[in-house]
């Protein structure tokens, strides 16, 4: 079926929810322009959640999506967070951040019964999901509101499994993209594809519309999207640069410089691979070292060595989340930016 016509949408863009870079304003502000805008929900909690929906439907009362994580939330190893924070100890010196004040547990939350009642209350047309699909219960409720659901795939394995679970959509996630890989059915990083070899080869297997995400950055890359079969492109990095964006200063500031043609995958922030620009924490510690525990029980020590080297005008130990391609990040109105992305596509 067209995209536009599965969410009532006019263009085919998704803009991709960006947790810490974004919030209502984006998102409406894509919407109003004819695309689907996304509210990324992994750091927020259900309260929090609900407002900000509250918010959106208050700027558009066009079709918009909700996005959120589905991992496991694991147990917390003390000795793997001593390994953790040994492996930081030079930075916690020289930033002066004493370890045993850094709290414990997650710094992300997964989909669970609590959003899934925000969700019957604001009815979405499209939720999607990073690290596979919850369980089926919460799928259930997720779509009881008439949502339609997509998840990322980042190999054809992953595609053919969500399809068997019951997705109305699937997101190509190629190696390029920026932020968190959603990679779920193993951990080989080997197995990760580019956005033009997994993009036709899900396109073939499956029965579902595919959207293409990652490395595309101007209305020539969504034309090739197009062409290899894609029912709409997926885009986030394109969107940082905008005004209604959340991307702080350091990450503007990198995203404007030679810098941004420097990304690697790194699990330092997380716990989890996400592809982001080179900076000095990933250059010293190598970006997958051993020690990091699972994800999210990373972020905790990150964000306290994060917030003090900001405050500092450092982005030394800044996730600057980003995808292969910089080259369409543009200081414009995302609204304008959606239509030109759009340009791209040919009924």
């Amino acid at each position: 079926m067209n995209l536009r016509d599965l969410l009532g949408i006019q263009l085919p863009i998704i803009q991709a929810p960006m947790a810490g870079a974004q919030n209502h304003l984006l998102a409406a502000a894509v919407c109003e322009a004819g695309g689907l805008g996304s509210i990324p929900a992994g750091m927020l909690d259900a309260q929090a959640l609900d407002a900000e929906l509250t918010a959106l439907e208050a700027l558009t009362d066009r079709p918009y999506n909700v996005n959120f994580f589905c991992h496991q939330t694991p147990a917390s190893d003390p000795s793997r967070i001593a390994a953790w924070h040994h492996l930081l100890a030079p930075y916690f010196a020289e930033f002066g951040i004493d370890p045993a004040h850094i709290p414990d547990g997650p710094t992300r939350q997964p989909f669970d019964a609590a959003m899934a009642t925000v969700l019957e209350r604001h009815r979405p047309a499209l939720v999607s999901f990073h690290f596979g699909l919850p369980e089926a219960g919460l799928l259930q409720r997720a779509r009881a509101g008439g949502a339609k659901i997509a998840s990322s795939a980042t190999t054809l394995e992953e595609g053919l499994w969500l399809q068997q679970h019951g997705v109305d959509l699937v997101i190509a996630q190629g190696l390029e993209a920026g932020g968190h890989r959603g990679i779920f059915l193993g951990e080989e990083l080997t197995t990760q594809l580019g956005t033009f070899a997994l993009l036709p080869q899900l396109v073939d297997a499956l029965d579902v519309p595919v959207i293409a995400a990652g490395g595309i950055a101007d209305a020539r890359g969504v034309a090739a999207a197009q062409a290899l079969g894609a029912a709409g492109v997926q885009l986030g990095t394109a969107y940082l640069l905008c005004p209604e964006s959340r991307t702080n200063a350091l990450h503007r500031a990198a995203l404007k410089s030679t810098r941004a043609r420097h990304t690697e995958l790194t699990t330092l922030f997380t716990g989890r691979p996400a592809r982001g620009i080179v900076n000095r924490l990933m250059r010293e510690l190598g970006p997958l070292p051993h020690d990091v525990p699972e994800f999210p029980l990373a972020g905790n020590a990150i964000s306290a060595l994060r917030a003090k080297t900001e405050s500092l005008d450092l982005d030394h130990c800044t996730p600057l989340w980003a995808g292969q391609n910089a080259s369409g990040c543009r200081e414009v109105p995302a609204a304008e930016l959606t239509r030109a992305l759009a340009a791209g596509w040919r009924d």
